[in-house]
């Protein structure tokens, strides 16, 4: 088993470098987001249903992934090569880094060209209003986002996996799917002004406290900025939301810039916006943070 979910955290992570997204119309997430759009309404008891939704439909995709796995696995239990490429295909269903990079390249590049086409692309990335933000205060959106995402879309999943895979490769999958399936949830739901959201956005703060932090740590590691986490704490109480904060200030400090959402939050005042090569750079650092997740995965899968 050692050396299969090695293989299926290197494979899960291959996939998506080489190809991407899977194709919205089969993607397993974006099928889990059919499921849950029909409970994105208005309740007579909001809290009660948010209740429900946090508690089954993370399970219902937890089941579906485990049990996928698990038959595959039955069917030919001898075969390391099995369990490699369903373990690998479950991680590339549920981590996601290629895409999240791409656009927010795209976005930074935009920023020096057509600042309306760079607003427009940046939708894809965080869920704000940037009608008036100018080309620093998009980039700074986009650092953002990287920082968040790496922490809930990619490193979560991968966690979750990794603390499970000795126990059983079909417990780790499901773990995977279920981390990913709170995760969609609270991206569908968890906005104040949505009472159902509340359940799901209390789950997903639970769930995303230690991959938060994990990916704090990563991307101080690969920056060879240590002392960054110590800055990023000064800056916490800033940020409404309790996980978010810590990838998005590390970046802030080990950058040496000012990261802010608007009437929101400011990390690191007294810096300045992104530039094109800081955004770039904050990207960059994003991205080697994630190989060297799937390296001590790997390892950890391994040993």
């Amino acid at each position: 088993m050692t050396v299969a979910a090695a293989g299926a955290v290197t494979l899960g992570f291959v996939l998506d470098v080489l190809t991407g997204e899977p194709p919205t119309s089969v993607h397993p997430v974006a099928l889990f987001g059919r499921l849950v759009a029909p409970f994105d309404r208005d309740w007579q008891f909001p809290r009660l249903v948010g209740s429900m939704v946090a508690l089954v439909l993370p399970l219902v995709a937890a089941t579906v992934v485990g049990v996928s796995v698990l038959l595959a696995v039955q069917y030919d239990p001898w075969h390391p090569w099995t369990d490699m490429v369903a373990g690998g295909l479950a991680l590339y269903v549920t981590t996601s880094l290629r895409m999240l990079l791409s656009e927010a390249l795209t976005v930074v590049s935009l920023t020096e060209t057509d600042l309306p086409a760079a607003r427009e692309a940046l939708l894809s990335l965080a869920g704000r209003d940037a009608s008036d933000l100018d080309e620093g205060a998009v980039r700074s959106a986009a650092v953002e986002s990287v920082g968040e995402n790496l922490a809930d879309g990619f490193v979560a999943p991968l966690l979750a996996f990794t603390l499970l895979v000795s126990v059983s490769l079909p417990m780790a999958t499901a773990a995977a799917a279920w981390v990913k399936a709170v995760n969609t949830l609270d991206s569908m739901l968890g906005y104040r002004s949505k009472p159902v959201g509340f359940a799901p956005a209390k789950l997903d703060d639970l769930v995303m406290w230690l991959p938060a932090r994990v990916s704090a740590v990563l991307i101080a590691q690969v920056a060879r900025k240590p002392r960054a986490l110590f800055r990023t704490r000064y800056w916490l109480d800033e940020v409404p939301s309790p996980n978010s904060g810590w990838p998005m200030g590390t970046l802030a400090a080990v950058l040496d810039v000012r990261l802010e959402k608007p009437n929101t939050y400011i990390l690191n005042a007294g810096a300045s916006l992104p530039s094109p090569q800081d955004a770039r750079r904050g990207v960059e650092l994003v991205g080697a943070a994630a190989v060297v997740a799937v390296l001590y995965a790997g390892v950890v899968a391994w040993v």
